[in-house]
């Protein structure tokens, strides 16, 4: 009666077992099984690197913007947030000047951080939206002061060319206060906020 019993015992310890075997398996290395394709990987990194373009709105008289690069590096938390730190290069057009009557050559450089929301939309297309603060210098015109505290809103679309590669266009507006140039007895050199509209095409790598 005992060794029934045993037995009885021993048989169900196996047909326990069988349902979390079944459950661990894995899929084969093609990435699919029985027909249904694995989920694509998910990574915690984007680099993104690509031409800019920016207006110049606290030069005075400026009629053209500047052209440069643009670069950043989010730490994605999730599907849907992650953290950016943004770093921007913008010089002067080499054919015509960007100030009327002038030859001084303006350069603008921008480091910024902030929150970005991003979510898939339809497809292979993806978009985001980001705030971000930090600090913008304006060089070569005697800007007052030469750095400023600088931040605003802005935001894009990406579309999926593989697991790790995307191609992204994206635009802000980034707003800065820089005292008018000259305008001494208005102003008194009092810093003023402007605006800067800023724009970027180019590539981003998953890792």
């Amino acid at each position: 009666m005992k060794r029934t019993f045993l037995l009885s015992i021993l048989a169900l310890v196996p047909a326990a077992l069988l349902p979390l075997t079944a459950t661990s398996q894995v899929f084969p290395s093609n990435g699919k099984h029985h027909g249904i394709a694995q989920e694509d990987r998910t990574y915690r990194y984007e680099l993104y690197a690509g031409y800019g373009y920016t207006s110049l709105n606290q030069v005075n008289n400026s009629r053209y913007g500047l052209q440069g690069v643009n670069a950043s590096v989010t730490r994605d938390f999730g599907k849907y947030f992650g953290l950016t730190a943004d770093g921007a290069f913008y010089s002067y057009p080499i054919s015509t000047p960007v100030v009327q009557n002038s030859t001084i050559k303006p350069v603008v450089d921008t480091v910024l951080f902030g929150p970005t929301i991003h979510a898939d939309i339809y497809g292979k297309v993806s978009g985001f939206v980001h705030g971000l603060i930090g600090g913008e210098h304006t060089g070569g015109t005697s800007q007052t002061p030469n750095i400023s505290f600088a931040g605003g809103p802005g935001g894009g679309l990406e579309y999926k060319w593989s697991n790790r590669i995307s191609f992204r266009a994206s635009g802000d507006i980034i707003g800065a206060s820089f005292s008018l140039t000259g305008n001494t007895k208005e102003l008194g050199y009092s810093p003023h906020l402007s605006w800067d509209s800023r724009a970027t095409v180019g590539a981003v790598y998953h890792f």
